[in-house]
């Protein structure tokens, strides 16, 4: 004959309900940390391939200043335009180093005849140039209100 308080059954009831409470939570934590992981992961590479570009970018910068007022049309590959202005008294600058497939970094330079340099642009940009495509349905401005 029980004599009240909680038994054996109930007992063994909550604790399996608090292992898997516990057990839920842990692979939600796991997931969450694994996201996470992926996330940080590919801002790391992002990070690297920045500084990867950056570097180049500043090989490019000084192989410019060496051959000052001469600017070559290339460098490792990169593509360098240049013009000189109507005065000649300094010339623009422009290059682009890869930093991912959708990245790059642009660089643009204001070149004095005397040698020196003035950085106008050093920033990453989207290497994938936007096009417009006619067929998508956009609103010309008309009024949809009909009313007085």
């Amino acid at each position: 004959m029980s004599k009240g308080g909680i038994g054996v059954g109930s007992a063994s009831i909550v604790l399996v309900f608090a292992v898997l409470c516990l057990t839920i939570f842990s692979l939600i934590s796991l997931s969450a940390a694994t996201g996470d992981k992926a996330l940080v992961d590919a801002e790391a590479e992002m990070v690297q391939a920045y500084y990867r570009a950056d570097t180049q970018a500043e090989i490019i910068l000084d192989a410019i200043l060496r051959m000052a007022p001469l600017i070559p049309a290339q460098h490792d590959g990169v593509a360098i335009a240049s013009k000189w202005q109507d005065d000649g008294s300094y010339a623009i600058i422009e290059y682009a180093c890869t930093v991912t497939q959708r990245k790059e970094l642009g660089v643009v330079l204001k070149l004095h005849r005397d040698g020196s340099c003035d950085i106008q642009r050093w920033s990453m940009q989207d290497y994938v140039e936007w096009t417009y495509d006619p067929s998508l349905p956009i609103w010309q401005g008309e009024s949809f209100w009909t009313g007085p």
